[in-house]
């Protein structure tokens, strides 16, 4: 065989050694990161794509005579390999975007509530001042008139405005307290 061809083949196999020792990950600004260093602190851990396939001084460790514990080959895929604790980046356990996500979310739904009570007051106000006017012209004793079904014109008599003083009274209990 011919000897460039074997360098060439050794040279090929030296990169994908060094290629192999990279980490990958996606920064901040959503682009894709190579480098031989582990990436900084800030970066999630569901950003990181790859991680190097190298032996740790722990690992070296503990395939010394005496440890059971064994080591995987080199050649193992990344993602069976274990994660090396000098590298792993910190994490404290609580993702900060979900949690402000939470609390944005937790403080929308409470504006919204306070809203739709400040609503439902100012509707339980009107209907009250509108119940007691009402309630003060059925009370004057003038003749009241109302529009039936089909549009006619009705004067109401003592029975009707009995009625309707109740009806009015009901509105003024349960709206004006």
């Amino acid at each position: 065989m011919n000897p460039s061809r074997f360098l060439l083949l050794g040279v090929a196999c030296l990169l994908s050694l060094a290629a192999s020792a990279q980490w990958q990950w996606i920064d901040n600004a959503g682009r894709k990161v190579f480098s031989d260093r582990a990436p900084p602190v800030d970066i999630l851990e569901k950003n990181i794509l790859k991680r190097p396939v190298a032996r740790s001084p722990k690992t070296e460790n503990s395939s010394l005579p005496g440890n059971s514990a064994s080591t995987a080959p080199a050649s193992a895929p990344t993602m069976s390999m274990p994660q090396d604790a000098a590298s792993a980046p910190k994490l404290s356990g609580v993702d900060k975007e979900l949690e402000n996500k939470k609390k944005k979310t937790n403080e929308a739904e409470a504006a919204k509530r306070k809203l739709l009570q400040e609503n439902n007051l100012k509707a339980r106000i009107e209907s009250c001042t509108r119940a007691k006017q009402s309630k003060v012209n059925y009370e004057s004793g003038m003749r009241m008139a109302r529009t039936n079904e089909k549009g006619e014109r009705e004067v109401l008599d003592d029975a009707a405005r009995g009625a309707e003083l109740k009806r009015i009274q009901a509105i003024i209990n349960s709206d004006c307290q």
